[in-house]
């Protein structure tokens, strides 16, 4: 016989609450990081950095023969010395001109090339890509010779053109990569949208391709352009006569085996980098972008 308590169903056992989870170890954030910790850092590499540029304004502007550790008083005769008895201004100029030639080439040509590159596929395509790479591991000093027998049987030595030739030689395999990786961001429906439209492959190019590519022009012709500017050996070699050299090759004609003018050589190296200071401050945001896109692979 079933009894009543047997009918009965057992109540379900109680489940103690669970203990409340121990906090874990307290982690300290970015933002709770003393500021000491970051300034004092950075403060001592600004102090390391901006040394140099300080003693070469000290040499430039105080007047020759002071020892003095403030540039005072200021004067810039070691300027005018550099830019009329040192023929700086004439340095200046073909300088400005191989870099601004050399920009407008580079871009041209690395334009075209990374266009074909993006957009085309050739069986001699990985082949090509290979040897852009590579050529960024001959150095420069080993094309003297071979270039300066092409200019020689070209009767291009001495000219300004020569070295802009090089110098566009040179630059033209790191560019023409990078380019190829802006187009290849640029979605190619795009232009198959223009084609539909009446639009030939030259003029979607130039309509909807090139307006985009801005950032990515602006950092490989700024990158041809300080290049050119700061270069030494092809000036070196390709040109002999004084009118035609450029900045890094009169800065070179300051120092000779007996003396240095320090302070010529501090001015014209204050000449050498101040529009390179400028062309970057200009282009700064641009060129983050387009150095930025260039290196994500589309």
């Amino acid at each position: 016989m079933i009894t009543k308590e047997a009918t009965e169903v057992a109540p379900a056992p109680v489940r103690e609450a669970p203990e409340p989870a121990r906090p874990a170890k307290h982690r300290r954030s970015w933002d709770e990081v003393p500021r000491w910790h970051i300034y004092l850092p950075l403060s001592v590499y600004l102090v390391f950095t901006l040394i140099p540029f300080y003693w070469i304004l000290l040499f430039a502007l105080r007047p020759a023969g002071s020892t003095s550790l403030v540039p005072w008083p200021i004067t810039f005769d070691h300027f005018e010395k550099v830019w009329t008895e040192r023929s700086f201004g004439t340095y200046f100029e073909n300088s400005v001109y191989v870099g601004l030639a050399t920009l407008v080439m580079t871009t041209l040509v690395a334009l075209a090339g990374g266009y074909a590159l993006a957009r085309f596929d050739f069986k001699v395509k990985n082949a090509f890509m290979l040897a852009l790479l590579c050529s960024q591991f001959v150095p420069g000093a080993l094309l003297l010779v071979p270039l300066f027998e092409i200019f020689a049987e070209l009767k291009m030595i001495n000219s300004l053109g020569s070295v802009i030739i090089a110098e566009t030689v040179f630059q033209l395999p790191l560019s023409m990569i990078l380019i190829s990786n802006f187009i290849k961001n640029v979605p190619y429906s795009l232009e198959e949208a223009a084609w539909v439209d009446g639009c030939n492959r030259l003029t979607a190019f130039r309509i909807v391709v090139l307006p985009l590519l801005r950032p990515g022009l602006i950092a490989v012709g700024s990158f041809a352009f300080v290049h050119s500017w700061n270069h030494f050996l092809f000036a070196l070699m390709f040109l002999n006569n004084q009118d035609k050299q450029t900045i890094p090759v009169g800065l070179n004609t300051l120092m000779s085996a007996d003396s240095v003018d320090l302070g010529a050589l501090a001015a014209g190296g204050i000449i050498a980098a101040v529009p390179v200071v400028i062309v970057f401050a200009f282009i700064q945001k641009w060129l983050i972008t387009g150095f930025s896109a260039g290196a994500v692979k589309g």
